[in-house]
């Protein structure tokens, strides 16, 4: 249902579950164990293919991790760290982090000595785990006070846990479940940090479950038993643990891999019904199709397919496609739609698309070939989606209308404010920051946005990332660099101009797609970076992308000047956060010179 001011302001949609005052998330595990203990809730690595890991036996084994994380000490509500890249091993310690009655905090593998010491001080950590030596590196000088001992995963972590809690009886977790309630926190998860220091966000037994029997509602057509997908996002960021919840409780088979350079690889052997992933996934999969295509003088056929699946996507909200545009459909389905989609191993049906803006562009390309894209909209601090794309509901360049039991509401300034059982009730151990990111019931999203008639949610900008120039014009960074980072060359893009008579943009070039690029142009592969980024073919294409930019704003928000950087932006570099978002104070401090340049 919605409510109607003016203008439409505020969206509900009725609740069609509840989340009972005693739900704990590890009653997942004991539940399929005693109802479908044959599932295939997991497949593992094995050599070049997989092994199962059934419902009983998963439930076997996190009873017994739980069992020797109690032999250790932990106790009620203490906090046990992870330190790991995706994997299985993630997922059994978070279920016997719960089961033990403790709570998980999540470190991405990535995160530097300062990042892991601050964390693991400010969650008062009684346990680390980690996942090999390069972390136990990381952590080697850290001494946070609450924090007893540090695992490796690879030197037999598990293994030791299970033997630790071999004389500890099932008494034992039954006692700590009785101390386990819908409110008691689950897991701590610390914002990227685009700017200051991380905020450890509470989530709860509540958010979490709510968050995945809403999903699940959602995203009936994908989470459903028999499917199965390919988890290789980071489970430290909270869109991959939402779903991976989700798809235990759905009887979905997970498996696991952190080694995206062998992406396409693994699809093919794993061949997964449904993926998640985030938006740079998706361009990159485009971008590197195009690429290929161009590679082998088949690009004009490529270009043709990419405006026909365009084409025909939007078609769908007219009335459908007419009979010349099915069948060219029909034809670049044969040419090259299937082949896209047999590089996601064949069977994929579906994919869910979160951590950032997807852009309608490519949300009408993947589902013009058949593979719909469902966008969400959500943030650590609403245990991941709380608007979403659907089957039934889909709306191209919106992030879909709320969840079951949600709502959102537009502030008079533009902001996006949120409600529901999803919604965190604060950050660890910051009560002014909790305090100040709500107005009453309604979380503040620091994001700028518009609901319509019908519900769906259309993201517009960040309220502190609006660029406001000399002129006083009020600039939104977001669909410049959403439009820009869809060309094939741009690999990461940031607009400049704050106190600026102009807009301005730094560029970074996408590696992958220079190979190609240099072979068609006749351009010296030995050619430095340096000298490429001043080459004038270059320079030429990157223009024509900035002026198919422009096209989408108005004169005063246009970019006048370019500056192509010959450095990458990365996560090692501190220009990105795990999950690829720009971390603009960073950047303006680490190319304050090449800002300048832009204005000279």
């Amino acid at each position: 249902m919605g409510t109607t001011a003016v203008a439409r302001r505020e969206y509900e949609v009725p609740a069609s579950y509840t989340i009972a005052e005693d739900a704990a998330l590890s009653d997942i595990v004991g539940e399929l164990a005693r109802t479908a203990p044959d599932f295939v809730a997991f497949q593992v690595p094995e050599g070049d293919g997989w092994a199962d890991v059934t419902a009983a036996e998963f439930a076997q084994q996190v009873r017994a991790v739980a069992k020797g994380l109690i032999a250790s000490g932990i106790g009620v509500g203490d906090r046990v760290a992870l330190m790991s890249a995706t994997r299985y091993e993630w997922a059994l310690l978070d279920y016997a982090i719960w089961m033990a009655g403790a709570c998980t905090v999540a470190i991405y593998d990535s995160s530097s000595t300062e990042q892991a010491r601050w964390i693991l001080e400010d969650s008062g950590a009684a346990l680390l785990i980690v996942e090999h030596e390069r972390h136990a590196r990381t952590v080697a000088d850290v001494a946070a006070p609450e924090l007893r001992e540090t695992l490796r995963i690879d030197a037999a972590a598990v293994d030791t846990l299970i033997a630790r809690g071999a004389t500890v009886g099932d008494d034992a977790l039954s006692e700590r479940r009785r101390h386990v309630h819908a409110s008691s926190p689950a897991t701590l998860i610390y914002t990227s940090g685009t700017t200051g220091r991380p905020k450890g966000v509470v989530l709860t037994h509540a958010n979490l479950l709510a968050e995945a029997t809403s999903g699940r509602i959602a995203l009936a057509s994908l989470l459903h038993e028999g499917q199965r997908t390919l988890m290789f996002l980071p489970l430290a960021h909270v869109f991959a643990r939402a779903i991976s919840v989700g798809a235990l409780a759905a009887k979905v088979t997970v498996a696991h891999t952190a080694d995206w350079g062998t992406l396409t690889d693994r699809f093919a052997s794993y061949r997964p019904t449904f993926i998640l992933a985030v938006p740079r996934v998706f361009e990159k999969i485009y971008n590197s199709a195009e690429q290929r295509a161009y590679d082998s003088g088949k690009g004009r056929i490529f270009a043709l397919a990419a405006d026909t699946a365009i084409e025909w996507s939007r078609a769908m909200r007219t009335g459908g496609p007419g009979l010349t545009l099915r069948l060219r459909h029909a034809l670049f389905d044969r040419l090259v739609y299937a082949k896209l989609r047999a590089a996601l191993g064949g069977r994929c049906v579906g994919a869910i698309s979160g951590g950032g803006p997807l852009g309608a562009r490519l949300g009408h390309f993947f589902r013009g070939i058949g593979l719909p894209v469902y966008e969400g909209y959500g943030l650590t601090e609403t245990s991941a989606a709380i608007t979403l794309n659907t089957e039934n509901h889909l709306r191209v360049g919106s992030v879909g209308r709320p969840l079951a039991g949600h709502a959102v509401r537009i502030a008079e300034d533009g902001e996006l404010l949120l409600k529901g059982p999803v919604v965190f009730g604060g950050y660890w151990n910051n009560p002014m920051a909790t305090a100040e990111s709500f107005e009453g019931d309604w979380f503040r999203t620091g994001d700028l946005g518009a609901v319509d008639d019908d519900g769906f949610v259309t993201i517009t900008g960040r309220k502190k990332e609006i660029v406001v120039t000399a002129a006083g014009k009020n600039v939104s960074p977001a669909p410049l660099e959403d439009a820009l980072r869809a060309h094939p060359l741009v690999g990461q893009c940031m607009i400049v101009g704050e106190g600026k008579p102009f807009i301005g943009v730094l560029i970074t070039l996408d590696r992958d797609a220079l190979s190609g690029w240099r072979q068609r142009h006749g351009i010296d592969p030995a050619l430095e970076i340096g000298e490429l980024v001043r080459h004038p073919a270059l320079l030429g294409e990157i223009d024509a992308a900035v002026a198919e930019t422009n096209s989408l704003v108005s004169k005063a928000e246009a970019i006048k000047k370019v500056r192509v950087l010959a450095a990458e932006w990365t996560q090692e570099g501190g220009e990105l956060t795990p999950k690829m978002s720009l971390k603009r104070a960073v950047v303006l401090r680490k190319y304050a010179d090449d800002v300048a340049a832009v204005y000279d």
